[in-house]
């Protein structure tokens, strides 16, 4: 199968999930650029970014569209996270192959762990500014050194810790998700290897278009099962991923 198909059927994949579920699909970004399309790790996570930001902002355009983006709750949050995002990523472009490999295996295999327990924590009584910021500055620096989205984080924190309805916190999730991503890839301009444009121009644009359908698709099947089919796919990821560094 040529590279431009296997771009375009991961970038339609992974746009779906992040339109369907808020987060979660960008996750898959990275190996896919990688096991698929043959890109370096510093290359797939800086691609990844690129990717994350464009897909983002797309599917924040149709949620918010729908009145289900709180923009001064999500700008909040993630004003915390643009730092460490930005630090993240710049450290990230320097690490060894292996070691970026692994972490991200291990933050696969625990967003998955995440998805399939039950989303059904009541809101709090009260929003604890410090708390709030600490999980914004800690979904930053996922952003900035894996060059995923961190979704996954984003939408239990803005549910458990900000106290939004679950589609508030969806899309609510993609705006933290562009902001820290568009940081992170900021910190990463000049590091990030052989980005090759011709594979993810493609990716990206087949990723855009999968977000739209993605936001019809969360309509017509249950969020839940939705999310646990990605779950269990996430977790055979992040296992393959872990014994490619082992062995």
């Amino acid at each position: 199968m040529s590279t431009l198909i296997l771009a375009l059927i991961a970038g339609a994949v992974i746009g779906l999930a992040l339109g369907a579920l808020g987060g979660g699909g960008s996750v898959l970004a990275v190996p896919a650029l990688i096991y698929l399309l043959g890109f370096s790790p510093a290359s797939a996570t800086t691609a990844s970014l690129v990717i994350v930001t464009a897909t983002s902002a797309a599917a924040l355009y149709a949620h918010a569209r729908d009145g289900n983006a709180v923009w001064k709750t999500g700008t909040l949050f993630a004003a915390a996270g643009i730092l460490p995002a930005f630090l993240a990523g710049a450290v990230a472009g320097r690490l060894p192959a292996e070691v970026l490999t692994a972490a991200f295996a291990v933050i696969a295999a625990l967003a998955a762990l995440r998805m399939l327990r039950p989303a059904n924590s009541p809101p709090p009584e009260r929003i604890r500014p410090a708390r709030a910021a600490g999980a914004g500055a800690g979904l930053g620096a996922v952003t900035g050194f894996l060059g995923v989205g961190g979704g996954f984080l984003a939408v239990p924190a803005l549910v458990g810790v900000l106290g939004l309805r679950m589609k508030q916190a969806v899309g609510t999730s993609l705006l933290v998700i562009t902001v820290n991503s568009l940081a992170a890839l900021t910190a990463r301009t000049g590091t990030g290897g052989d980005l090759r444009w011709e594979v993810i121009a493609p990716f990206t644009g087949a990723a855009v278009l999968g977000a739209w359908d993605g936001k019809r698709l969360a309509a017509r099947i249950t969020g839940q099962a939705l999310q646990r089919a990605f779950a269990f796919a996430l977790l055979g990821v992040a296992a393959f991923m872990l014994v490619d560094v082992v062995v």
